[in-house]
């Protein structure tokens, strides 16, 4: 049995519904009170770093959008609530041609452009 994602949003101290601005405020008051120059050595569960690890990880999970969303997506998976929809694909719908029953999705390939890198 695997145990799901760790709650970031405990180490934080935060909801889950915290923003942005929330979720830095409560890395660097942890940061400061964790820190081996400012803060007392922790004891607990393992050393200061281990606790300064979790704190950094949790930060960057959950400082990028994209990767706090599919954290949130993990989360729910684990907890066995069903998870949030997908992000909708954009596609054209157009008339079906004589033969074809119904509408035909047609999706156009990608155009590259190229710049100064290439």
């Amino acid at each position: 049995m695997t145990a799901g994602p760790p709650d970031y949003y405990a180490i934080l101290n935060v909801p889950p519904d915290a923003g942005r601005p929330d979720i830095a405020r409560a890395y660097r008051g942890l940061m400061r009170a964790h820190h081996p120059d400012v803060g007392p050595a922790a004891s607990g569960h393992g050393g200061p770093d281990d606790e300064l690890l979790r704190i950094m990880d949790a930060y960057a999970v959950l400082r990028d959008p994209s990767r706090r969303a599919a954290y949130d997506r993990r989360r729910a998976l684990s907890a066995g609530q069903s998870p949030a929809p997908a992000w909708p694909v954009a596609v054209r719908k157009v008339p079906g041609n004589g033969g074809v029953a119904g509408d035909i999705i047609r999706v156009t390939p990608v155009r590259w452009e190229s710049g100064p890198w290439a």
